[in-house]
């Protein structure tokens, strides 16, 4: 990150170090402490839950697996938009299978999905940009969202412009890593929970080409026509590509994202309170019954993220439902999600 962030993330665990450097009755000296006293308590590394903390196991259905499948989600269906009207043209999707060409994550395999919608073909202007993490579930025909039937819908209703979008997969290791490596086996939190701009990089610089290639036409260039959307650390990926490069990406949709210190994550509300607003319109949901795990309580922390977008004067909007950490709440308001980012 800039050295503004790096200078942050040092004088918050400051008082870390003054608290160490008490109980042990020894002067703090610089803000090399701070570093040390970072790495101590282990900080600097991702989180491996595994076995049982504090009383609660991943493997037991009580700490994880009820915030997945909980019956308060029910409720919640695919919107209306996502069952498309006799007669309403149908867009097509294309797939490329098993991509490997990526310089930014190498030694990496994904799917990638091109949804071209219908009218693309009698349009001059360049559509606008729609990026989905975890691509396969929001492509799926039967799933939760069911992304191109929506655009159908919407962009036959002339609520939408004629819109590209393009699903992607995280990487798979074609090399697996050591096992001593704390990122064995963590490829897509390696992609997405991380705090830099190495994934929107690959989005702009390898994944877009690769697009316009295929569609034989170039994509609109205007922030402001162009969304990135996910779920849970899929979700805050979204938010960090646009808060490195709003340039690019000027809207964000982000279902229960993962605002927690997954990867450091939870600095965020700090990061939007104090830096200059940068011009990102921003759509999060989140639910009762989304995770609360070790790394944090995915509820709290999105209402104090999404406290952090009305302090620093954000366009956003907040939904927070009755849910778990699922799409399916997503999925039944994504067409009113759509029409407010893309209006």
């Amino acid at each position: 990150m800039d050295n503004k962030t790096t200078h942050v993330t040092r004088r918050q665990f400051g008082m870390i170090a003054l608290l160490s450097a008490a109980a042990a009755t020894k002067p703090v000296r610089t803000r090399t402490q701070d570093l040390e006293a970072y790495t101590a308590l282990g900080l600097d590394r991702p989180f491996n839950w595994s076995g049982t903390i504090n009383g609660h196991s991943r493997e037991n259905p009580d700490d994880f697996e009820r915030f997945l499948r909980p019956p308060e989600d029910r409720q919640y269906n695919p919107c209306a938009e996502a069952y498309p009207a006799s007669g309403t043209p149908r867009g097509d999707v294309l797939t490329i299978e098993k991509w490997t060409e990526s310089r930014v994550f190498p030694q990496t395999e994904r799917d990638i999905w091109i949804y071209r919608p219908a009218q693309l073909s009698s349009s001059r202007a360049r559509p606008d940009l729609m990026i989905f993490q975890d691509g396969a579930s929001y492509v799926d025909p039967q799933g939760e969202v069911r992304v191109p039937a929506v655009l159908d819908t919407l962009i036959h209703q002339s609520e939408l412009r004629p819109t590209v979008a393009v699903f992607v997969n995280p990487g798979t290791r074609t090399v697996p890593r050591r096992l001593e490596d704390p990122d064995h086996g963590r490829q897509r939190s390696v992609e997405y929970d991380t705090l830099t701009g190495a994934y929107v990089t690959f989005v702009l610089d390898e994944l877009l080409p690769v697009v316009e290639g295929e569609l034989g036409r170039p994509l609109s260039i205007d922030p402001a026509r162009r969304m990135i959307c996910g779920i849970s650390s899929g979700g805050i990926c979204a938010f960090t590509a646009a808060w490195f490069r709003p340039e690019s990406f000027g809207r964000v949709l982000s279902h229960c994202g993962s605002f927690t210190n997954i990867r450091g994550g939870h600095n965020y509300p700090y990061l939007v309170r104090t830096n200059v607003r940068k011009p990102i319109r921003v759509f999060m949901t989140s639910g009762k019954m989304d995770l609360d795990i070790p790394v944090g309580n995915w509820p709290l922390a999105n209402q104090e993220m999404a406290a952090a977008l009305e302090y620093a004067g954000y366009e956003h909007r907040f939904v927070f439902g009755e849910g778990g950490h699922t799409r399916r709440h997503g999925g039944a308001i994504f067409a009113d999600s759509l029409r407010w980012l893309m209006a």
